[in-house]
């Protein structure tokens, strides 16, 4: 066996490992539940799922424009409808959602 063929197999070994485990947590990321409006921390901090049904006597410096989807906490990719966040370990908020945690990202 020639010494191209070892790498060959070995680049096709990690290649092969590298992109199980991407599949795995892909996988894993959509499985994850939403985050509902009546979970005991999601009420606390005020998360709605529609940015535009924010209270806004309870939350007077809520502004239309924050979102889940452009707060720093916001883990899920550009564009998504969901993601994960900091707040929420384990499950989804939606990307027009908002809560009293929000954080403009830079």
């Amino acid at each position: 066996m020639s010494a191209q063929s070892k790498t060959t197999r070995r680049v096709f070994m990690i290649q092969n490992a590298v992109a199980s485990a991407a599949v795995l947590m892909a996988v894993d990321a959509q499985a994850q539940a939403m985050v509902s409006e009546t979970d005991p921390q999601a009420a606390a901090l005020g998360y709605v799922a529609d940015t535009k049904k924010v209270n806004q006597a309870k939350f007077p410096k809520h502004a239309a424009t924050q979102a889940c989807g452009n707060c720093v906490l916001y883990q899920g990719a550009a564009g998504a409808a969901a993601g994960g966040c900091g707040i929420f370990p384990g499950k989804q908020v939606s990307a027009k959602g908002w809560c009293s945690a929000y954080n403009k990202k830079a």
